[in-house]
């Protein structure tokens, strides 16, 4: 029997006209889109296809708008008899991995991240305001193992490896004289490069606090269920089992690293546990970026990642 592997991608991967031809294809991403509008009272399907880069960046933006490309392509793939064993998602990607696992109803899911999108840009805007010129950021440091990138900074002030990509890249969150000390610190260890990213904040370290802070009590009467299949936290890199956990794990989340790389090892011990079943990993949404990390794994050549964001790759998935 073919199992499933859901990988969903994160923000950043967002672009202006995103999911108009699955939309078009399939009546039932659509209708899925709508639902998301009459969630949120915004216009989604004007928010995807009608707004430039630069507005769709906007944290408040972007998450919804990735969250229902993400569900999208899986209503359609859906209406084909695939569906999920398994799920993960990064960074932001988790969320519509908490909907599909069965976590989160799909209002809640809705609602949670329209209220994540808009406390995070807020949260961002006044870290900008306060640090004008200065402000903190992110850098991705490449050709550097994430162990020695870790160990750079956490001999150095306010600066935290934040996202654990692949065994070639590790990103970066601190204040701006953090990032300009590791990023030295790290070439001169031997990285190839590092990289300043275009980013509203400084992602998943503690410089979020105030974000994970106000989080915390939006969530707060939230339901968190036991997940239904297998799924994955970016926080501790390992299965969640219960409701409560990924309730936890959802505030942490904020501040803590995305554990990607150990949360691909799980997942391939989990698929390589279940030798019955024949298992294949999609990455249903925008783009391609985590089907090149799962490539540059340990665990692409015995089972490649296939990228789902188009009403043509959809099709192609049996």
């Amino acid at each position: 029997m073919k199992k499933y592997a859901f990988l969903f991608p994160g923000q950043g991967a967002q672009e202006p006209g995103m999911m108009k031809d699955v939309c078009e294809s399939f009546p039932e991403s659509r209708k899925l889109l709508d639902s998301v509008s009459s969630i949120t009272g915004r216009d989604m399907a004007k928010l995807l296809w009608e707004t430039d880069q630069a507005e769709l960046s906007r944290s408040d933006n972007s998450q919804l708008a990735i969250t229902s490309a993400s569900l999208m392509v899986s209503e359609a793939l859906k209406s084909k008899g695939i569906v999920p064993s398994a799920a993960m998602g990064f960074s932001l990607g988790e969320f519509p991995a908490l909907g599909i696992s069965g976590v989160l109803s799909f209002e809640d899911l809705i609602r949670v991240v329209q209220k994540r999108g808009e406390i995070m840009q807020r949260v961002c805007e006044e870290i900008a305001s306060a640090n004008a010129g200065h402000a903190p950021g992110m850098s991705a440091i490449i050709g550097l193992p994430p162990k020695k990138v870790q160990e750079i900074c956490g001999g150095l002030k306010d600066v935290y490896a934040a996202n654990l990509n692949s065994v070639k890249q590790t990103v970066i969150s601190g204040t701006a004289d953090g990032l300009a000390a590791a990023e030295k610190a790290c070439t001169e260890a031997g990285a190839r490069r590092a990289i300043r990213l275009s980013v509203a904040g400084p992602f998943h370290c503690p410089l979020m606090q105030k974000a994970a802070d106000e989080f915390e009590k939006a969530i707060a009467d939230v339901s968190f269920a036991d997940p239904k299949i297998d799924l994955f936290s970016n926080v501790t890199g390992e299965k969640v089992v219960k409701g409560s956990d990924a309730k936890k794990n959802a505030v942490l989340h904020l501040t803590n690293p995305v554990r990607w790389t150990l949360e691909e090892k799980v997942l391939a011990d989990v698929m390589d546990a279940d030798p019955a079943n024949e298992w294949r990993v999609l990455e249903p949404g925008v783009g391609k970026v985590l089907s090149g990390l799962w490539r540059d794994s340990p665990f692409g050549e015995k089972r490649p990642s296939t990228p789902v964001n188009s009403a043509e790759s959809i099709g192609g998935v049996e």
